[in-house]
């Protein structure tokens, strides 16, 4: 049913294999310390559940979010929506968490479940319901279709998922995904927040930690599912790709005798006799043609990320 044309340059496939090599460092460092593992599913929750409630206009900040979710403090001049938004990712998250297993599949049960959740003392009437009427995505260059082929579209695309006919790897499949389950949009609201908790499943199923796509790429990522409707998933997988090397970051660093040194690319530059300045590092980061990963509005690289791309490229003149 889905039909998909999903082509790329070497430079992607470079990416799956930089990931994929990543993942396995971390599954053979498995089991991780608990308490070090507990402190980083602390963390990223609370990032997770900020980035993906700001995306959607929820002005609570970073703090404010911890501030909510782990004091219990109610925030001065935000709106009673706004934390129960918060909460509400919360208690999805720790759902989405005992599901998740290497012999997990995702299913319809479970999406109405988290949408429930995620719109729970907000808008009760649609919570874990799919739509029964039509909808209009401002910015967006599709129309949803009729809400009558809801309910078999999302089935069909729940069978993509499980029987993954395309042999697509676990990244391409939780971006396809991604984008039908938007294109779909199954939910009067609500579709973003848990788009992106089921995405996850995907990814974490196979030992991936999550990808969080974060509010400083709002802009970024809406264009890239706006290309995904006209066929190009480049962008869409240039995102999804990037957000996920950087936990997979994170969880490296945290492993004892895994110390990579990575810098703020300005430092970098600064720090190292390099042959590339600050905007051409910063152009192959933002690109994916390196080992990056983005904190806030920078970008951190190593300086092996960026030797590593200079012998790519001499390779590639030599053959």
């Amino acid at each position: 049913m889905w039909k998909i044309d999903i082509t790329y340059s070497d430079d992607f496939q470079n990416t799956f294999t930089r990931l994929f090599d990543k993942l396995l460092v971390l599954q053979k460092s498995r089991p991780l310390p608990q308490v070090a593992l507990q402190k980083l599913k602390e963390a990223l929750s609370i990032e997770w559940t900020y980035n993906s409630n700001s995306i959607e206009g929820n002005t609570l900040s970073l703090r404010e979010t911890q501030l909510v979710l782990k004091e219990g403090i109610t925030v001065k001049g935000k709106s009673l929506k706004e934390h129960f938004e918060a909460k509400n990712h919360e208690t999805a998250l720790n759902y989405l968490y005992e599901m998740v297993s290497g012999d997990y599949k995702i299913s319809s049960k479970d999406i109405l479940a988290l949408h429930q959740l995620v719109l729970r003392s907000i808008e009760d009437d649609f919570a874990g319901r799919l739509r029964t009427g039509g909808v209009r995505i401002a910015g967006a260059n599709f129309i949803p279709p009729n809400a009558l082929k809801v309910p078999q579209l999302l089935d069909e695309l729940i069978d993509f998922v499980h029987t993954n006919p395309l042999q697509l790897n676990t990244l391409e499949l939780a971006t396809v995904f991604h984008h039908k389950f938007v294109w779909i949009h199954p939910f009067f609201d609500g579709n973003g927040r848990t788009v992106r908790l089921c995405m996850n499943l995907i990814l974490m199923k196979e030992g991936f930690p999550p990808a969080i796509i974060l509010t400083n790429d709002r802009k970024k990522y809406y264009e890239a599912l706006n290309s995904a409707n006209n066929g190009n998933y480049s962008k869409l997988m240039l995102l999804m790709s990037q957000a996920l090397e950087r936990t997979l970051n994170i969880y490296l660093q945290s492993l004892p005798g895994v110390v990579p040194d990575y810098r703020v690319i300005s430092d970098l530059v600064e720090e190292e006799r390099l042959p590339y300045g600050q905007e051409y590092i910063s152009l192959l980061a933002r690109q994916g043609k390196i080992d990056a990963y983005k904190e806030g509005r920078n970008w951190l690289t190593t300086k092996e990320a960026v030797e590593d791309y200079i012998k790519t490229r001499k390779r590639k003149r030599e053959i």
